[in-house]
């Protein structure tokens, strides 16, 4: 019988934090199922003419129960496309090296690889911009590097937020209201003084009940969505910045939301987004490396990464001709 291979191509393993992690708890849930388990980290990727795109894979076994997470069983040098899947986790920045690792992985798919999210889908869903092809689901927004506009906006709508396209766990995102004499130099920073592009939206006041994150697999959501809900001083609710997380049943505008981008997304070979909701409004379609697996488990029992990795098993079997 042939040992199934779930290998992800992830950030140094000693980075993880076993409690929170989403990567390895999808891996778990992979080796739970008797799937062999591996790693490809940085510069673990390399394309050659006569071998096509390989990876250094590294075998782990998980035991989160010990001190140190993960053992290392063994390494081998093989062609990308023997892997059984291979899940692409590393996390932004979304820099030059990240770009070439998803130019790799989508030669890899040429030459016969299953590679999971779809590359080129990754490299063309800016996690920020692609609430553009929503619109019915989002607050006014400005997508600009021009200060005159930007500052057009906000007299517009005189409480904001801007923020970076390329920032990740809530970093550089700023509130700015009309008046405050601090918008002309947040503006500088944020675009660089005219040469990098950023986001401006409307407020939305409903952060302060959460900033819910929404996992679809597959096209369908989970049933449950995480509120990060922001500390006491703070306009942000990513955990990185210091939220809490409560998981909580999504609601009827969550699900409406859901179920509107999910069959579009898996089209796109989007197996697993987060999409991030405040109030009623689709703020962020994370398809990098998305997180929150760990907390919404813990809280109501929902084998989140068990039904990731069944849906990447009927994906696989699919493209081997089988049944889903």
């Amino acid at each position: 019988m042939t040992v199934q291979t779930f290998v992800c191509v992830i950030d140094p393993l000693a980075s993880l934090n076993p409690k929170k992690d989403s990567s390895i708890a999808m891996m778990e849930a992979a080796q739970s199922r008797a799937w062999r388990v591996g790693v490809i980290q940085d510069g673990g990727l390399f394309w050659s003419h006569k071998l096509g795109v390989c990876a250094e894979v590294v075998w782990i076994k998980i035991d989160r129960s010990q001190k140190v997470w993960f053992t290392e069983l063994s390494r081998d040098t093989l062609p990308i496309k023997s892997l059984t899947a291979v899940i692409m986790r590393k996390d932004p920045p979304f820099d030059a090296e990240f770009v070439t690792a998803t130019w790799l992985l989508e030669q890899a798919e040429r030459e016969g690889a299953r590679v999971f999210n779809k590359p080129s889908a990754i490299r063309d869903h800016n996690e920020k911009f692609t609430i553009a092809q929503f619109r019915q689901f989002i607050v006014p927004t400005l997508v600009s590097r021009n200060a005159a506009q930007l500052k057009a906006f906000l007299d517009e709508y005189p409480d904001a937020i801007a923020k970076p396209l390329d920032g990740m766990g809530g970093t550089s995102i700023f509130r700015m209201k009309k008046g405050d004499q601090n918008v002309g130099v947040i503006l500088e920073t944020l675009t660089d003084y005219g040469r990098k592009t950023a986001m401006i939206q409307r407020y939305i006041p409903e952060i302060v009940d959460g900033d819910k994150r929404i996992l679809i697999i597959a096209g369908q959501p989970v049933p449950y969505a995480l509120a990060r809900l922001p500390k006491e001083g703070e306009h942000r609710g990513n955990l990185a910045a210091g939220g809490t997380g409560r998981a909580q049943p999504l609601s009827d505008t969550d699900m409406h939301i859901a179920n509107t981008l999910g069959p579009e997304l898996i089209r796109r070979g989007l197996m697993l987004v987060g999409l991030d909701v405040i109030g009623t409004n689709l703020t962020e379609v994370n398809v990098t490396s998305p997180t929150c697996f760990r907390e919404i488990m813990d809280q109501t029992g929902f084998p989140v990464a068990d039904t990731f990795v069944q849906a990447i098993e009927k994906a696989v079997a699919l493209s081997q001709g089988g049944q889903a």
